[in-house]
């Protein structure tokens, strides 16, 4: 885990930021000897997130196929 000074957090947030999403944490500490943690939320997808499945079809095809569920 990696320890930044305050000024050196300031002065390289976004390289902060970048670590902390790398290992997982970062600590940086203040002069008054504070101590704080930045770690990266785990974004939860939804469950309708799901991968695309190419069926090699039209944009013709589909259409027809739409149409004649819908009609019956």
């Amino acid at each position: 885990m990696t320890i930044y000074t305050f000024s050196e957090a300031r002065q390289k947030f976004a390289s902060v930021l970048e670590k902390a999403k790398v290992e997982g944490k970062v600590l940086i500490k203040r002069k008054d000897g504070s101590v704080f943690l930045i770690k990266p939320l785990s974004r939860k997808g939804s469950s309708l997130d799901v991968e695309g499945v190419d069926l090699k079809l039209s944009a013709d095809e589909i259409i027809d196929i739409i149409r004649e569920v819908r009609e019956r």
